[in-house]
């Protein structure tokens, strides 16, 4: 028995160590970079970015990144795009899962294996297609932000029901049984029993869809006017031809970072309450 348990033990310190260092080498680029941002062109030209862990630091790159953008508007336009195109699939994704688990209808498997299949689909190929709908030659809605919404939403919908359906058939059926007894309408049974029973997997995939939204550059640079553009757009046009200035990406890169990490962070708080709270039933 003693065995047993020492032998546990060594597993268990093994796999903290290896985690640790697996940690550790995720973080040393990420490191690198942020030593980088504070150093000026010369220092990065001759020297590799552990010669300044001690110094000489700087904030010039930070400084060169607002003065070559307008980062404050790019910010607004980023929250702009981001925070509708995270709420539309998240919204219609809860209801199509909560009817995918919880009503029976013809041809209800076939659908939701159709909407699976759609997640193979590169986004890269449904570009030009999509450029011909909303252009000119379309709707004519290509440069709004709109557009970006039903784009980010179409692509992000299929595996957000995925998700949301797989989790909503773990839930306990007798607690929507009970509810079409006491004569609960759907919309009362998923609005007040399945959406916060559901929480944890509505949350976690709402960070994903924030994070894949906020740095995308390529449906953003193709489907919005350059007066709309984002931080991540901004950032990619402060490079030159020639490769000069990407010195500077180095600071942007962390300053598009700041939203992303606090959003993470009170979003895990959130997907945590979610989680207790799904968790007692009765």
């Amino acid at each position: 028995m003693s065995k047993a348990v020492d032998t546990e033990q060594k597993r268990s310190w093994v796999s903290i160590v290896v985690m640790t260092l697996l940690c550790i080498l995720w973080l040393i680029p990420t490191f690198g970079l942020l030593i980088t941002s504070f150093r000026s062109i010369d220092l990065i030209n001759s020297s590799g970015w552990w010669t300044g862990l001690l110094g000489p630091f700087t904030a010039e790159n930070y400084a060169g990144v607002f003065q070559k953008t307008d980062m404050g508007t790019s910010f607004i336009n980023s929250f702009a795009v981001a925070i509708p195109a995270t709420i539309i699939p998240i919204t219609l994704a809860a209801f199509a899962a909560y009817a995918f688990t919880f009503l029976d209808f013809r041809g209800r498997d076939f659908l939701f294996v159709t909407i699976v299949a759609v997640m193979v689909i590169p986004i890269q190929v449904a570009l030009q297609p999509m450029l011909d709908m909303l252009g000119p030659r379309g709707i004519n809605i290509s440069g709004q932000y709109v557009s970006v919404w039903l784009l980010h939403a179409g692509f992000g919908m299929p595996l957000a029901i995925y998700t949301l359906r797989n989790y909503m058939t773990t839930l306990p059926r007798s607690i929507i049984e009970s509810a079409k007894v006491d004569g609960a309408s759907h919309f009362q049974t998923f609005w007040r029993l399945v959406f916060p029973m559901s929480m944890p997997a509505i949350a976690g995939f709402a960070i994903l869809q924030f994070l894949w939204v906020w740095n995308d550059l390529l449906i953003a640079m193709m489907f919005l006017k350059p007066q709309n553009s984002t931080v991540i757009v901004s950032l990619a046009g402060i490079m030159g031809t020639q490769g000069q200035g990407w010195e500077l990406l180095t600071a942007g890169a962390f300053v598009s970072m700041l939203v992303p990490m606090v959003i993470f962070f009170g979003m895990q708080r959130f997907f945590v309450r979610g989680m207790t709270s799904g968790a007692v039933k009765g």
